[in-house]
């Protein structure tokens, strides 16, 4: 299983997870960063170094095509391509609270996962699992969009150049400083609508690739690196602020990855139980029951 943005927070700890519960599984922790991700190596095997017979390190920065593409190369020739050598591919590496460049945001959160999954999905074995890491951001942004731009976020038809095209459209606009009021959305930031985009991706990537198992899920609300300057400009702790430890952002991940979700295409809470895509479901509410 190769997940993005492995070297810290969530990725780090789904890693750790995956190699503490599922004895039989290879993870390959992609990272930005080639030094932290050799610590991020060190650290999960310093007190258990038989962990090193199952895990690699891969350097991988998804906002670059050039690194995208070296790290498919580096993978095949360590691992070959035939059969398929990933059963799974977490889309994880993420950016944006915080950060004002909407386009940068996008580039790592949407266009990121897309440039991994054209690379990747070759390699990954029939049955085998997609999960791209969301946000209850996503659903948030949505619900205060108009009725018609809901529609277009629930579009499981919608092709990718329609997609692209509106993306580029919404940047245009926010880069000339013009009223983003007329596409239907509200009150826009970049990282809730860069995961509610990547969730309309989900949907259109379960469509064109039917023999995968392609899903997406929020970790919940964790303290990392993306969330705790939330907390210190509140003067606040991340506890205070209600956030839980990465380890409880795994949940979903891992059952996308090993259980049994209901079918492909979907969004699911960070109780790993489906949500709707316009609005958010707290975990605990009831499942959402909806196509």
């Amino acid at each position: 299983i190769l997940i993005t943005g492995a070297n810290k927070g969530i990725g780090l700890a789904t890693v750790a997870a995956i190699l503490e519960q599922y004895p039989d599984v290879f993870v390959i922790l992609g990272s930005r960063d080639l030094e932290r991700g050799c610590k991020a190596v060190d650290s999960l095997c310093e007190d258990q170094p038989d962990r090193a017979s199952r895990l690699e390190l891969l350097q991988l920065d998804v906002s670059s095509p050039q690194s995208v593409t070296h790290a498919r190369d580096a993978l095949i020739d360590r691992h070959g391509s035939e059969p398929a050598p990933l059963y799974g591919l977490v889309n994880n590496a993420g950016i944006g609270l915080g950060c004002e460049d909407m386009e940068r945001i996008l580039e790592v959160n949407l266009y990121g996962a897309k440039r991994m999954c054209d690379a990747f999905v070759p390699l990954i074995q029939a049955s085998g699992r997609i999960v791209n890491i969301a946000s209850a951001s996503g659903p948030n942004f949505v619900s205060q969009c108009s009725p018609q731009r809901q529609a277009f976020f629930r579009n499981s038809a919608i092709e990718w150049d329609e997609l692209e095209s509106f993306t580029r459209e919404v940047l245009a606009a926010q880069n000339y400083s013009q009223d983003t009021g007329s596409f239907g959305l509200g009150q826009i930031n970049g990282y809730g609508f860069s995961k509610a985009c990547l969730n309309l991706y989900t949907l259109l990537l379960a469509r064109e690739k039917p023999w995968l198992c392609v899903n997406a899920c929020t970790p919940g609300y964790i303290e990392t690196d993306l969330t705790r300057p939330q907390a210190e400009k509140r003067g606040l702790t991340p506890a205070d602020m209600g956030m839980k430890q990465p380890v409880a952002g795994t949940v979903a991940v891992l059952f996308l990855l090993f259980g049994q979700p209901h079918g492909s295409g979907h969004y699911y809470g960070s109780d790993a139980r489906r949500s709707p895509l316009d609005r958010y479901r707290a975990p605990g509410d009831p499942e959402y029951k909806g196509s």
